[in-house]
């Protein structure tokens, strides 16, 4: 079986992280959306509001898998039996940064292959860091989260 994790903080979730996951899952036999915990950084939004719209966003995708880990990525994913990490990249200085955690991630995660999937051009400026900024600036970030999202953004 061909098991891949997305991994992030997904604060929030973006249009873009739901489309990459959505153009990755002919890819693989079973996608799991890995909800990294960091106790050192702090987030926006609880962990249970992030769990829940993950949750919600792939509740009708049967290949996706929604879980959280605490430490390295690589350690998960062999915990897991996962051979594959999905990375969306936006930009040269995604591709940059992504390729060096992926070669540290082949060493220490036993031969886990990274593999990248360029933004649909639409998506290619969102990042959950501007979304945030939109929200603590009382913006309207609908348009860059997924619908399931927007209702419960508080």
């Amino acid at each position: 079986m061909k098991i891949a994790v997305f991994p992030g903080s997904f604060d929030p979730i973006t249009v873009g992280h739901a489309d990459i996951i959505r153009r990755a899952l002919p890819l693989f036999d079973k996608i799991v959306i890995a909800l990294g915990v960091n106790s050192q950084k702090q987030s926006l939004f609880t962990f249970d509001q992030r769990m829940n719209w993950l949750r919600e966003v792939f509740k009708d995708d049967s290949k996706v898998e929604v879980d959280y880990f605490e430490g390295l990525t690589a350690h998960f994913c062999n915990k897991i039996g996962a051979k594959y990490l999905i990375r969306g990249l936006r930009n040269a200085s995604d591709f940059d940064y992504e390729k060096t955690i992926s070669q540290l991630n082949s060493i220490v995660g036993k031969d886990l292959d990274t593999v990248f999937l360029i933004s649909s051009p639409q998506y290619s400026h969102i990042s959950s860091t501007i979304v945030r900024e939109i929200i603590k600036g009382n913006g309207d970030a609908s348009p860059f989260l997924p619908p399931e999202v927007v209702p419960n953004l508080q």
